[in-house]
């Protein structure tokens, strides 16, 4: 039977810093007009789930959607980069 301690170096041969790497925060910068747009639709949505939806609310989600839309195409655009989301 093999203890748990034979396997640590195995474990724990790379340590983790606990730090996003310089890729990983650029390709944040990169699609954060995505998020900042996925964020807003959000927003929209949620202040119409304890009430009816009004015609100012409908358009509010309707633009939000037009908002997303458009920061996919644009990211989409930029060439190399595939949205594995959902997006169509």
């Amino acid at each position: 039977m093999l203890s748990i301690a034979a396997l640590q170096a195995v474990v724990t041969a790379t340590p983790f810093d606990g730090e996003p790497s310089d890729t990983e925060l650029n390709a944040i910068e990169t699609e954060m007009p995505l998020i900042l747009a996925d964020v807003e639709l959000l927003d929209a949505v949620i202040k119409t789930l304890d009430r009816p939806v009004s015609k100012l609310d409908e358009r509010r989600i309707r633009r939000a959607r037009h908002r997303v839309m458009a920061a996919r195409r644009t990211l989409t655009n930029r060439g190399g980069m595939t949205l594995t989301d959902g997006a169509a």
